[in-house]
């Protein structure tokens, strides 16, 4: 019996030096490629980075992760347009099968899928361009962007002939790159006839955004109560190298 508690004993505290050894092995990891993504996609903050799953060396044996979770503030996405960006909030993704080399200088996901935001204030440089004449001298701009209620998108029109701006209520959809605003009828600029296009030239508008980390894409889009929420997916997704 003594010899089976110290036995019992044993294991316990081997048990123990072991998970003690994965959690201090993962850390070390997750730093490593945080650092790495860092470096690659030129971020001002270093990412969160998590390893999920247990135990992480036995995943490390294997030479591929199942799923690992990253996290980005403020990231500054390309748009197509002379070097301008774009400011897209709280991208996080998940990555499910991550092969990596031995020191994480290259790490590769099978699939990656995830979220991200874009602020209303953000997505309004694009829409408030310059003034645009109609018939009889008037003209409108877009001056403001709101949650509509039902995934739709309030756009606000200041007509320089109308004291209050006008409203329209707009969908928002995702095609491939770009991010489109289509107003879901044409309005009336204080009783002014003006063509469809020409109104649409106003109220329409849409966004590029390109150069998302490890080459993911646009999904999904939907208007929500401080922005437009986007999900992301993508497949042979690089972390690092």
């Amino acid at each position: 019996m003594r010899a089976l508690r110290i036995l019992l004993i044993v294991a316990v505290i081997l048990g123990g030096l072991f998970v003690v050894a994965d959690r201090v092995a993962v850390h070390f990891a997750e730093g490593e490629v945080a650092d790495r993504l860092r470096a690659q996609e030129g971020l001002a903050s270093t990412p969160d980075v998590s390893i999920e799953g247990f135990p992480f060396l036995t995943q490390v044996a294997g030479g591929e992760l199942d799923d690992v979770r990253v996290g980005m503030k403020d990231y500054e996405a390309d748009t197509g347009t002379g070097g301008q960006k774009i400011r897209i909030d709280d991208l996080e993704a998940n990555m499910r099968g991550v092969a990596f080399s031995g020191d994480y200088s290259s790490a590769t996901a099978t699939t990656a899928s995830g979220t991200a935001s874009i602020t209303y204030a953000e997505l309004l440089k694009t829409a408030a361009s310059e003034e645009t004449e109609l018939p009889l001298g008037i003209t409108a701009k877009v001056v403001g962007l709101s949650d509509g209620g039902n995934g739709k998108i309030k756009v606000d029109v200041k007509v320089s002939a109308l004291q209050q701006p006008v409203s329209v209520l707009s969908t928002v959809t995702v095609e491939g790159d770009t991010v489109r605003v289509h107003a879901d009828s044409v309005p009336s600029f204080g009783g002014v006839q003006a063509a469809e296009n020409e109104v649409r030239s106003i109220t329409d508008f849409e966004q590029k955004i390109e150069g998302l980390p490890g080459g993911i894409k646009l999904d999904k889009v939907q208007a929500a109560r401080n922005g437009v929420d986007i999900t992301v997916k993508g497949s042979n997704v690089q972390l690092a190298g």
